[in-house]
């Protein structure tokens, strides 16, 4: 009789100390904490509608919300007060938490960044991710989310072998002033991959008659649809 090897599930795994589970903000799903304005966006801007405009609106963009949708959001642990002073040049952090929340990098480890005078600062994450074999995490800005205070640095970490704490840098965008990021703001969102995918090599040529037509069909059915929705949607007025 064949058995069959049993496949590891495909599981990320958000691990915490047992005296955090709680206590500290949890990771989500990206999916499960769109940002207010777009969940209050109608999918059709109705003032705008007319014979000569659909009146969509990005929530009908498919790109712009499976970027937001994808992965998991990692929130900040605990609320931190940042003081932005100088013109950008100090930056400041006060927390109430028990453990470290904000650190400094040195400047000089990112001279003639585009965000100078702004210093490198770090987030202490408190949650430890790992993947399965193979499997590797991008971290990056939550996608679409901007009007935060700062912003974190992208980066790529091979969880399925790298178990301890992943901080987050990051500098300050704001203009001076103190301000509070509450417990649970998104700091980062987390997208794994499977590294084999990820090994592609790039084909870079003219396209071929048949290549063209596909592209030329494609977008002729999404700008078709577009006109039927706008004419079913004048209809039902």
């Amino acid at each position: 009789m064949f058995h069959l090897p049993k496949k590891e599930p495909r599981v990320i795994r958000f691990l915490c100390r047992p005296e955090d589970n709680g206590v500290i903000a949890a990771p989500l799903p990206a999916k499960s904490v769109l940002p207010d304005w777009f969940r209050k966006l109608p999918a059709v801007d109705q003032k705008h509608l007319s014979t000569t405009n659909n009146g969509l609106t990005v929530k009908r963009c498919m790109p712009f919300l499976d970027a937001m949708a994808t992965g998991w959001v990692l929130p900040l642990a605990a609320t931190v007060r940042l003081e932005i002073k100088d013109g950008g040049r100090s930056v400041e952090a006060g927390w109430e938490f028990d453990r470290v929340m904000v650190s400094n990098h040195g400047a000089h480890q990112v001279a003639g960044n585009p965000r100078e005078p702004s210093p490198p600062c770090k987030f202490h994450n408190y949650w430890s991710i790992r993947t399965p074999p193979g499997w590797s995490c991008l971290f990056l800005p939550p996608l679409n989310r901007p009007g935060q205070p700062f912003e974190c640095v992208a980066g790529v970490v091979d969880t399925d072998t790298y178990a301890a704490h992943i901080h987050f840098p990051f500098f300050a965008t704001a203009p001076d002033g103190l301000y509070a990021i509450e417990k649970g703001t998104p700091l980062v969102q987390v997208i794994p991959f499977r590294r084999a995918d990820a090994a592609v090599t790039a084909d870079i040529r003219a396209e071929t008659r048949k290549e063209a037509e596909e592209r030329e069909t494609i977008y002729r059915n999404t700008i078709s649809s577009a006109a039927w929705y706008r004419k079913t949607a004048r209809t039902a007025r």
